[in-house]
């Protein structure tokens, strides 16, 4: 095998490719994560599952992937980035062909779980890549490639997912994976040669620490997940997974900072730029995936769209996001990156402030210029921030702080759709509660408009109850649409305030990460 290069400006076409073959990779784990979330309905009509049952085909996925990313900044050291990457791709693809043939949601679980796990390891193996194989000068062509991967595949995760459902059926949800998934496999085992395994950092895995990181992250996953909707310690399970990733981030915390040869080295927190860009990615995370999952509710709840039609409206984010990381390439070329991602929240902010207006009659037209902003500011939020954070540290740290890195993306994206469901839940039951006490026999319009729905239901049985029914929804659309408005206030308000946490960022110097090999 090829060792890595002497550092170069030229890049290698060999290594170009095999790092295309990965973001490839990447951007299958990463789409999977949303691409059934338009399509759950049709799962579980084909699985003969409950609603509560078929939630756990994307909650399956994004606990073991959690759990998954951190840890792969070990294996990374031990295995190589080949071996480490082709297992994944393999093992993604083997649980893909599995998932396609369940024929009961048991089935289903385990197998979206084990793709999961395996799949997530190809993810921060990307990153970790981008920053320790090629040239710093060359940062400002690759680096916008990952962010954008990052950031598009689950935006456009509902799209494709419709798409497919609709075309074929969701079992091809996962069979379009399996011959990507092995060309992939193949491409990396015969050209990837960045680094040289380490097998004998084997014998010093911490099977202890693996433990208590899955109690901790997978229960802190599960109690995100399912805390908005169970009213959060009230319901057993919750509060059971709660008092477990208590316990286990305790031991996890103290088995970390004790081992000889710890799962996962929080040595890189001490730099920074790298803590301060991990908490700067963890906020890009509640709106990234916050905003993949508003939108296409308020669409599917009031507007009453179809998953192909959530899907064409979400595509101008997509869209926005492709034609913008160029640009942001060029931009770091020229700018100061820490106002490249200041101006990228702030753009971000604005499109949520617009929003705050939300109607129930805001479509495709009323959301362009919102998504646009919102694809806009999060290419120059996300990729400066990715070179801030990993581009800065000496390349021997960069494979675990680059799981450290993903990690803190999922848990913002966790904990942005158990907020968003919250404030969306509690403000919605407020608005219902103050406009039923304004809806009474006082006011004008409300007396007219149940007069108006009474005589146009005349002779269709007890027209006055059927009158009352239908004022009654027009009260509760309102309230769930002005719940809405104030999810999208509460997102404007936070990252106004992050945009000068930037602040606190040191300019970046040399990248000592950017070195062409270690």
């Amino acid at each position: 095998m090829i060792g890595p290069s002497a550092p170069t400006e030229r890049i290698a076409p060999r290594r170009l490719i095999a790092f295309l073959i990965m973001v490839f990779g990447m951007f299958m784990a990463i789409l999977d994560i949303q691409v059934v979330s338009a399509s759950l309905s049709d799962i579980q009509a084909g699985l003969s599952a409950s609603s509560s049952e078929v939630s756990w085909v994307q909650t399956a996925y994004l606990i073991a992937e959690v759990i998954a990313i951190p840890l792969s900044g070990f294996l990374s050291r031990a295995l190589g980035t080949r071996l480490l990457f082709a297992i994944s791709a393999a093992g993604f693809t083997v649980a893909s062909f599995l998932c396609g043939f369940a024929s009961t949601i048991e089935e289903m679980i385990l197998w979206r779980a084990i793709q999961g796990f395996l799949g997530a390891g190809m993810i921060p193996t990307v990153f970790a890549s981008a920053y320790t194989v090629f040239p710093r000068s060359k940062f400002h062509i690759v680096t916008p490639v990952i962010g954008l991967v990052a950031t598009l595949a689950p935006t456009i995760g509902p799209t494709v997912g419709g798409f497919i459902t609709d075309a074929m059926s969701w079992h091809w949800l996962f069979f379009i994976n399996i011959i990507p998934g092995i060309i992939i496999t193949v491409g990396v085992l015969a050209l990837v040669d960045f680094d040289e395994p380490h097998f004998e950092l084997l014998d010093h895995f911490d099977w202890w620490g693996l433990i208590f990181m899955a109690g901790f992250l997978g229960s802190l996953e599960y109690v995100l997940e399912e805390g908005p909707q169970y009213e959060w310690l009230q319901d057993t399970s919750v509060a059971l997974f709660a008092s477990v990733g208590a316990i286990s981030a305790i031991a996890f915390f103290w088995r970390v900072l004790t081992a000889r040869v710890p799962i996962v080295d929080l040595r890189a927190f001490t730099n920074r730029n790298f803590a301060i860009g991990c908490m700067l990615q963890f906020c890009i995370g509640i709106g990234l995936y916050g905003l993949t999952y508003v939108y296409p509710r308020y669409l599917a709840e009031v507007r009453g769209y179809s998953a192909m039609m959530i899907g064409e409206t979400m595509f101008v984010s997509g869209i926005t996001m492709f034609l913008m990381a160029p640009v942001v390439g060029r931009m770091l070329q020229r700018f100061d990156p820490r106002y490249i991602i200041m101006f990228g929240l702030v753009v971000f902010a604005l499109g949520s402030y617009q929003m705050t207006w939300i109607t129930r009659d805001f479509d495709f037209y009323e959301l362009l210029v919102p998504q646009i902003l919102r694809g806009i500011g999060m290419m120059c939020a996300m990729v400066p921030t990715n070179n801030i954070a990993l581009g800065t540290l000496a390349p021997d740290r960069v494979k675990n702080a680059s799981g450290l890195f993903n990690l803190m993306r999922n848990l913002g994206g966790a904990l942005g759709l158990a907020l968003i469901n919250e404030v969306l839940n509690d403000r919605t039951d407020l608005h219902i509660s103050r406009l039923q006490e304004r809806v009474n026999w006082g006011n004008a319009t409300a007396v007219e408009t149940l007069n108006s729905f009474t005589q146009r239901l005349q002779g269709m049985g007890d027209a006055a109850l059927m009158a009352m029914k239908q004022l009654s929804q027009i009260v509760h659309r309102q309230a769930v649409v002005m719940g809405y408005g104030d999810a999208f206030f509460m997102l404007t308000l936070f990252y106004v305030g992050l945009s000068l946490l930037v602040l606190l960022l040191n300019k970046p110097t040399a990248m000592t990460g950017g070195s062409g090999g270690h």
